[in-house]
């Protein structure tokens, strides 16, 4: 049974790369589901936006965030062991999705508790599927905190 899903569904992509950025946008849009991808291009603002700080103080909380690892400012590493040192963000889903597919980086990120990591296809259309793939699970198969 497929549980009811919201009108539109809120995602955070954390990500420094613009291509990987433009790609991730044109993959949602084809997508069969309604998506507000907001953007951030480091860790730092990552926290800023979660918190509702500065800049980002009408932002909305996301059901869902896509991190890259490896970013300027602040790492993806660091954004997750703030994350789950703060009582307001640790039950967001985190995706990790990122070119490293070091087992090193892959255990980090799960003793961090992330909630999937994904090793960035570099052919398009596997980048396609695996965004589809993501949101497929995420938001037509998961219970997610405050969705049931």
């Amino acid at each position: 049974m497929q549980r009811p899903q919201k009108k539109t569904v809120d995602i955070l992509l954390v990500e420094d790369n613009q291509e990987d950025v433009f790609l991730t946008r044109q993959c949602f849009k084809q997508s069969s589901l309604e998506v507000s991808l907001n953007h951030v291009n480091n860790g730092a603002k990552c926290l800023s936006y979660l918190r509702q700080e500065n800049d980002y103080a009408q932002a909305s909380t996301p059901d869902l965030i896509l991190l890259d690892l490896n970013m300027p400012v602040m790492s993806g590493r660091e954004v997750l062991e703030e994350m789950v040192k703060d009582d307001a963000l640790r039950h967001l889903p985190v995706i990790v999705l990122t070119t490293s597919a070091a087992q090193s980086d892959i255990l980090a990120m799960s003793r961090l508790r992330c909630s999937a990591y994904v090793v960035k296809p570099v052919d398009f259309n596997e980048f396609r599927e695996a965004v589809q793939s993501i949101a497929d699970f995420w938001f037509k198969i998961a219970a997610l905190p405050g969705s049931v």
